[in-house]
């Protein structure tokens, strides 16, 4: 499944600045556009493994999951 954020981005100074709108905490900055948004995609990817294996984890045992969209 794939799943579209926003990310909002812009420069500052001699920066790129970016962030994710969606996931609170997902924000980088690099010297180019390009990188920039290469590095919040990898961010993105690992905010969201964290969050997933966090969630897991503390659900403990005899859990179940329903997929849900919005």
């Amino acid at each position: 499944m794939n799943t579209e954020y926003t990310a909002v981005i812009k420069k500052e100074g001699e920066w790129w600045i970016g962030w994710i709108e969606e996931i609170p905490g997902v924000n980088c900055q690099e010297k180019t556009r390009e990188d920039l948004l290469e590095t919040i995609k990898v961010t993105l990817k690992e905010a969201l493994e964290f969050n997933r294996k966090d969630a897991l984890s503390a659900a403990g045992s005899n859990y179940s999951e329903e997929k849900i969209a919005v």
